[in-house]
């Protein structure tokens, strides 16, 4: 047996210590050749995943919104031993998903010591492994993979080529070992050859060259590949799975039709189909529970706010649609709220720290940089665009709450000349006060489900929402000057006038 010591860590975990490290020790262990001799990864995963599905055990934690649409597709493909490709506008989780599949595979394998293509004991596919065993027979030294060692992933560019995918002549090693540079030992291996009993990912797989996708559909179909016009049949076992946008992913894409029609199972992915499931993902995703002196809380009708930017944002006409919205707006916009909120709540000397409709508009770098704008968008300009979801967003969720509402006595407070300003650096306690002086405003704040015993942040935060979801209806203004105000209106015409509008020019 290997002696491992305590701190030979792999990944985090400890490699266990009765591990086989010879062939013959190998043979007699519970990871004999009947066992795992000519399993191959595909069937790795399909056994695991069988027993997961039988345990009830969670396929994907972290996943959300996918339970009935992705998921099972997924589980399909793997129990029908598919190749698959993930085809999703950016920001729908496609690298995390095939991330988790490292979870299905086995703990621990074993492959041929010094193995550059991790060969397996029982059949070796490169002649590096096989003249090995032809020598040493049982006493062949043997070494083992984690599961997150057996995933390998590659970001395609334009500039990937076939040395890097499949491998390439080497001169130099042919020179150092004196073999003759035909021969099959002088091959310095790729990413695809070297991922062999893993899993290899591809993202982008329309921006590979077309070359380089008739090396894949050709390992992956046949099993054999030429470095530099020499044949070299290599039986690759791997799970390849691809992620792309569905732009890029047409017959008039970048996309080849041969490596199309050899994968096996092609899979959409898609945002978030409700609210609900888009605030538990920046919940879960966001960085909102951080060390501070302050205690932080993020109000329920701020995060749906924050999350119906992003609906509304991808449902916009100003913002392409074939670029789609990221989720990663949402959380990196909760992230700048919430900081955004801090500096205020520390520069006030406040002990909590509550994001306020505020905090949403200081956050409009977190939007901006992330809409790709169509024409009429970039007349109008990113910044505007962004505050006009904001307030549409503010809206929404207003109307949710306050559907059917009587709010007269909080606009007639308005209309009699009244008028309010909130200063950005004001202690959330004054503020409260401030807000306190309109009538019937924070008799409101029930309805956002805040009692009486919330704190002067909390109460803060909700009454200035109700007046920023009366502006956003147009039912009081604001400007930088005054603050929330309700506009002088200018008395109606006469009913003549009205129907001929030049009688007053006359």
């Amino acid at each position: 047996m290997k002696t491992i010591l305590p701190d030979q860590v792999c990944y985090n975990r400890l490699m266990p210590t009765d591990l086989p490290s010879t062939l013959g020790e190998l043979r007699k262990s519970e990871f004999s050749e009947e066992r795992i001799g000519r399993r191959s990864v595909k069937d790795e995963l399909r056994e695991n995943l069988i027993s997961r599905l039988k345990s009830g055990e969670q396929l994907f934690p972290g996943i959300v919104g996918y339970e009935e649409t992705v998921a099972p597709q997924i589980v399909n493909a793997i129990l029908s031993k598919h190749n698959f490709i993930l085809l999703g506008l950016r920001g729908q989780a496609k690298t995390k998903l095939i991330r988790m599949l490292v979870t299905l595979l086995d703990p621990w394998t074993p492959f041929v010591a010094g193995s550059e293509i991790r060969d397996n004991p029982y059949h070796p596919v490169s002649r590096f492994a096989r003249d090995l065993i032809a020598e040493k027979g049982d006493d062949t030294p043997i070494d083992w993979l984690s599961a997150d060692e057996r995933y390998v992933e590659k970001l395609a560019t334009p500039d990937v080529t076939i040395a890097d995918m499949i491998g390439d002549i080497d001169p130099i090693k042919a020179a150092r070992k004196g073999h003759n540079i035909a021969d099959e030992l002088t091959i310095h291996y790729g990413l695809l050859p070297r991922a062999n009993r893993g899993l290899f990912a591809i993202n982008e797989l329309p921006d590979l060259a077309g070359k380089i996708q008739v090396g894949l559909f050709n390992i992956m179909q046949e099993g054999d590949i030429q470095i530099k016009g020499y044949p070299v049949r290599l039986p690759l076992d791997l799970l390849l799975v691809f992620t792309a946008n569905p732009e890029d992913y047409t017959a008039r894409g970048k996309i080849i039709t041969p490596l199309k029609d050899r994968i096996g199972s092609e899979i959409r992915t898609h945002y978030p189909l409700t609210i609900e499931h888009g605030i538990a993902i920046t919940k879960t995703e966001s960085w909102t529970r951080r060390p501070s002196s302050l205690e932080i809380e993020v109000p329920q009708f701020i995060r749906e706010t924050v999350e119906s930017i992003a609906f509304l944002a991808r449902e916009d006409k100003h913002i392409d649609r074939r670029s789609g919205v990221s989720q990663r707006m949402p959380i990196t916009v909760l992230e700048n709220v919430v900081s955004n909120a801090e500096r205020r709540a520390l520069r006030a000397g406040d002990t909590e720290v509550v994001p306020r409709v505020l905090d949403i508009y200081a956050a409009l770098p977190s939007i901006t940089g992330k809409l790709e704008l169509e024409y009429e968008g970039e007349l109008k300009g990113g910044e505007t665009v962004a505050r006009e979801l904001i307030r549409s967003a503010v809206a929404r969720v207003y109307s949710q709450s306050f559907e059917g509402e009587n709010v007269s006595n909080i606009i007639n407070w308005f209309e009699l000349g009244g008028s309010l300003k909130l200063d950005e650096s004001t202690p959330a306690a004054n503020v409260a006060n401030q807000l306190n002086g309109i009538q019937g405003l924070m008799e409101k704040t029930r309805k956002l489900g805040l009692g009486a015993s919330e704190s002067d942040a909390m109460r803060a935060s909700a009454g200035e929402f109700i007046l920023e979801g009366l502006y956003a209806h147009r039912r009081i203004s604001r400007n930088e000057e005054l603050g929330f105000i309700v506009e002088e209106r200018r008395p109606e015409p006469p009913r003549e006038e009205r129907r001929n509008p030049r009688k007053q020019y006359n």
